[in-house]
């Protein structure tokens, strides 16, 4: 009974958005606004503001950026003495930090200060490189990781793997932070996650299960959503919060099978989450929703939903290793 149904689900669900492949955001028509509850209520002023800084920066391109570097934790500190939210070195934060609140001083540790500085400094990367061919946003990027000096040598985005790679991860991240500007692509291993959690329909939960033989195949929510995912070969972080920046958010309207849902009881701050499920269309979801439960179908429209995520490959690899919350 319980396959018959995810498959009715799916499979109406399916062909309704048969039409959409291909047709996501065109890549220069760049969202400005951030996605709901992405950024933390107390700093998505700061980011939407600054992040309008100059033509090359978006909000979401700066909210991806602080996230890589801290996940928005203000006393972040790395074995590299970068610090605060921007990760800022001394050095660098000596010559480009600015007093981004007005109150008479410049602190790394603030971000009322540090997100401002790092928009400025982005955009004082973009200023420096304006004449090098290519694109703008990757040009800046670049520049910010490897020096201006190097955009400039090579006419571009230098040969670096690390530059390269730190331009990738930031561009696809940004797609987590936007609030998406058309429709998002659907997921292309949707039906393998959902054939993987249907099958664990009736396991019992378990608090940190991650369906190992030493924990009875049993799973918690996030456990099982890693799990699905795993079986077509998109590693997800572990804890449902920040599986969120996985990929790009749909809207409700817009949800398809395979789309990862998220619950919470703060619905202005992502890094509150604290449940997901899977998808599987017409209002439910499969979940490991609590202890004394088992996996099961749950209905998704309830007061705390916080949103959804349309997992891509290139979205899970490109999160972060987050440094320990302060």
């Amino acid at each position: 009974m319980a396959l018959a149904f995810v498959a009715l689900l799916v499979i109406g669900t399916f062909s309704a958005a048969a039409g959409l492949f291909g047709g996501g955001v065109d890549a220069k028509n760049r969202a400005l606004g951030l996605a709901k509850g992405a950024v933390p209520a107390r700093y998505q002023a700061l980011v939407q503001k600054w992040g309008n800084l100059c033509p090359e920066l978006t909000p979401a391109l700066l909210a991806a950026q602080l996230y890589q570097e801290s996940g928005w934790n203000p006393r972040a500190q790395s074995h590299a003495a970068a610090q605060g939210i921007a990760q800022f070195i001394p050095g660098t934060w000596a010559t480009h930090g600015i007093d981004g609140d007005g109150d008479g001083d410049r602190d790394v540790w603030d971000p009322a200060d540090a997100i401002p500085s790092a928009a400025s400094y982005d955009c004082a990367m973009a200023k420096y490189v304006s004449k090098a061919p290519g694109d703008p946003t990757s040009n800046m990027l670049a520049a910010y990781n490897a020096g201006p000096y190097a955009v400039i040598k090579y006419g571009g985005v230098p040969p670096y793997k690390e530059t390269q790679n730190y331009v990738k991860v930031i561009q696809t991240l940004e797609k987590s932070f936007a609030r998406p500007v058309g429709r998002v692509d659907p997921s292309r291993q949707a039906a393998g996650a959902i054939e993987f959690a249907q099958k664990r329909i009736g396991t019992p939960y378990l608090w940190g299960g991650n369906g190992t033989p030493e924990h009875g195949g049993r799973f918690d929510c996030s456990g099982l959503t890693q799990a699905a995912y795993r079986t077509v070969d998109i590693e997800l972080p572990r804890v449902a919060n920040d599986q969120y920046n996985a990929g790009p958010h749909p809207s409700r309207e817009e949800l398809l099978p395979g789309d990862l849902v998220f619950f919470s009881d703060d619905l202005t701050n992502s890094r509150a989450i604290r449940h997901v499920g899977i998808y599987v269309g017409g209002g439910y979801m499969i979940n490991a929703p609590r202890p004394g439960a088992v996996i099961r179908f749950d209905k998704i429209d309830t007061p705390d939903y916080f949103g959804a995520t349309r997992v891509t490959e290139e979205g899970a690899k490109s999160l972060p290793t987050l440094p320990p919350e302060a």
